[in-house]
């Protein structure tokens, strides 16, 4: 075997590889736009979109690509934020808060017509 076939070989072989990666099924499956604000990717800026496991278990990919989202970079990043928050802090799902009752301007008619 030739160098120039062993390297063919090579990549053929890592070629093949990472197109069973989650990374490649997840591009093949869905279309290549943000599941958050919508942005579409090409092939040149295809680098800044990546698969986000819904149940943030990265070892959780099932062929279908139930588990994977398309993100940007940036909806990436905020997604997990949030996933960090929750686990830190808990969820405020539960907690109910009351509506704001000061009102600043209470009163101001007649407190600008005594200054008058």
């Amino acid at each position: 075997m030739s160098k120039l076939d062993q390297v063919l070989a090579e990549q053929r072989e890592y070629i093949a590889k990472r197109e069973k990666s989650y990374r490649e099924q997840a591009l093949k499956l869905n279309p290549w736009i943000c599941g958050r604000c919508c942005r579409e990717f090409t092939r040149s800026n295809l680098s800044e979109l990546t698969v986000h496991h819904v149940d943030h278990n990265h070892d959780n990919n099932p062929s279908d690509g139930s588990n994977w989202e398309l993100l940007c970079i940036y909806c990436h990043d905020e997604e997990h934020t949030k996933y960090e928050n929750l686990v830190r802090y808990g969820s405020t799902a539960d907690s109910k808060s009351e509506p704001a009752t000061h009102n600043p301007f209470a009163d101001l008619k007649a407190k600008m017509e005594s200054k008058a």
